[in-house]
């Protein structure tokens, strides 16, 4: 009995195709050539990427955005409450700098993210419905600014999604959403 896995006799490859074949072999091409262009209209006029905008800066400077920041924010025992619509949120083994934070349902804010050493990860889940969730990736060396808005109050948890050391299980924070 012949093996999938054996090498085919003759000279296969100088054969004819089968009409069938053909005809599945240009419906595979024409799919993906329809989910390739449908990758292209989401991530051009979807709403569910956020795409933002990126700036080049150095951790150091990152840091000291993240500062003026929490000193311009008020402080409270739930977390900072921003003084604009700006949130800056810095990332570190093993934990965030400018979290917790304390907005206010329904409004849009600017979340300025950036790391200060590693890649991490920024996902952002509902306590009460986790499949609600965002999913960002931080890296060194980049500010990256997304608009987000957080239509129900309550907690919304923050984590790093990408292994950044020993301490990455430690990496959690929130982010309260008040009326």
């Amino acid at each position: 009995m012949d093996s999938p896995l054996d090498k085919p006799e003759g000279n296969w490859w100088n054969e004819t195709i089968n009409r069938r074949e053909t005809l599945w072999i240009a419906l595979s091409a024409g799919w993906a050539v329809t989910l390739f262009g449908w990758m292209i209209g989401w991530t051009e006029f979807g709403d569910q990427n956020n795409v933002g905008q990126t700036f080049s800066i150095t951790p150091d400077e990152f840091q000291g955005k993240v500062s003026a920041f929490k000193d311009a924010a008020e402080q409270t025992d739930r977390g900072f409450v921003p003084a604009g619509d700006d949130v800056y949120v810095g990332a570190l083994q093993w934990g965030w700098d400018g979290l917790p934070v304390v907005l206010e349902a329904g409004e849009t804010y600017r979340f300025h993210l950036g790391s200060y050493d590693v890649q991490h990860g920024f996902s952002v889940r509902n306590e009460d419905n986790l499949s609600q969730q965002i999913s960002l990736q931080i890296l060194p060396d980049y500010e990256w600014v997304v608009e987000m808005s957080f239509d129900e109050p309550g907690t919304y948890h923050v984590v790093c999604n990408e292994f950044c050391g020993n301490g990455h299980r430690s990496m959690h924070s929130a982010i309260q959403v008040e009326e």
